[in-house]
């Protein structure tokens, strides 16, 4: 009896021992991980990004070069924050799926044409893609629909759903929806 409680403890510890306690006093996974297909190069990146509360600079790195402008090899800095809130919203809907990236960074010069094709769309002028805070994804085996009403319950940026083209976006700007 008394072995069988010490390895229910060390059970325990070492399920708990797989968690970091966050300022709130609630429980977060020690491990922050994204996967990611992109729909324009075929790519695919499944990366570690945060472990015990911490970013890993080698994998943000990765995940800038995976993010990048893919009209003009143009690269930029990611929003951390923005990483953390596209993970928050695949947990809050109970999935470890891939991310299928349509767009994230874009470069000034990609922005103006993107704007310039499609004054109705709604391509900003000042749009958070070009300040690596924004993403256009899909999540594999969640409806788009489901995707954006999940991102708008976290109140932590923008959202717009393009039920057309079947996308959401996510930025880590003000609060608004579109």
């Amino acid at each position: 009896m008394k072995l069988l409680r010490n390895m229910c403890a060390i059970a325990l510890l070492l399920i708990l021992g797989s968690f970091a306690t966050v300022s709130q006093g609630t429980l977060v996974k020690d491990e922050r991980q994204l996967s990611f297909y992109h729909t324009h190069t075929g790519k695919r990146l499944s990366v570690v990004y945060a472990r015990n509360g911490h970013y890993v600079p080698s994998a943000l790195e990765k995940i800038n070069n995976f993010l990048f402008d893919f009209r003009t090899g143009d690269a930029a800095e990611m929003d951390p924050e923005l990483l953390d809130l596209i993970y928050d919203v695949r947990e809050a809907l109970g999935s470890d799926s891939t991310y299928h990236v349509v767009s994230a960074y874009r470069s000034p010069k990609t922005n103006e044409m993107l704007r310039g094709k499609s004054q109705r769309s709604g391509v900003a002028k000042k749009s958070q893609h070009l300040l690596g805070k924004a993403i256009d994804v899909r999540l594999e085996g969640v409806n788009t629909a489901i995707l954006r009403d999940q991102a708008l319950a976290m109140k932590r940026g923008g959202v717009g759903y393009y039920e057309a083209s079947d996308f959401v976006h996510m930025d880590t700007g003000r609060v608004r929806r579109w």
